[in-house]
């Protein structure tokens, strides 16, 4: 991995820890509109992002988290599924806009991994809690696409970092 891919990732922990902050109240338990988690859709541009989205991930719920260990084991490994799962389904999809419509629907479907969790730390309903929790993050993603489209044509998000 080259500097400016070692950069570009840290710039993108950094970015998805600051929304996360700033979002707080809303990004935790069972209704979460994270807008940090428009950053996803960076793996749709390289997979060279998934160090930078994984690490974000894991900063902003170690730092903001009230769930503490709970999120860092299934709230990242939420995102890990997640990314994983898009980056396969990529190599048969080469057309932007399907590949983000599936990588919205795999980080939407996947948030039963957070409804267990919920499940488990706060005794939460599970399938309530799968439903509101998916319900924000397939608004926040499908909200979120067009915007970071809208930033790809300019700042060329597949070319920023080596392949």
């Amino acid at each position: 991995m080259n500097v400016r891919t070692i950069v570009a990732n840290g710039i993108l922990a950094a970015v998805y820890i600051v929304v996360t902050m700033l979002i707080q109240p809303f990004g935790f338990t069972n209704v979460q509109f994270r807008v940090s988690e428009i950053l996803n859709h960076l793996i749709v541009f390289n997979k060279k992002y998934f160090f930078g989205i994984v690490l974000g991930v894991f900063l902003a719920n170690f730092f903001f988290s009230p769930l503490g260990m709970y999120d860092l084991i299934f709230g990242v490994g939420q995102s890990v599924i997640a990314l994983l799962t898009t980056m396969a389904l990529m190599r048969y999809v080469k057309n932007i806009w399907v590949r983000m419509a599936l990588n919205t629907i795999v980080f939407t479907f996947t948030m039963f991994i957070i409804a267990w969790e919920l499940k488990l730390a706060l005794d939460l309903p599970f399938l309530l809690t799968w439903l509101t929790a998916a319900a924000g993050e397939f608004i926040t993603m499908a909200v979120g696409a067009p915007i970071m489209y809208g930033i790809h044509r300019r700042a060329r998000f597949d070319q920023s970092i080596e392949r």
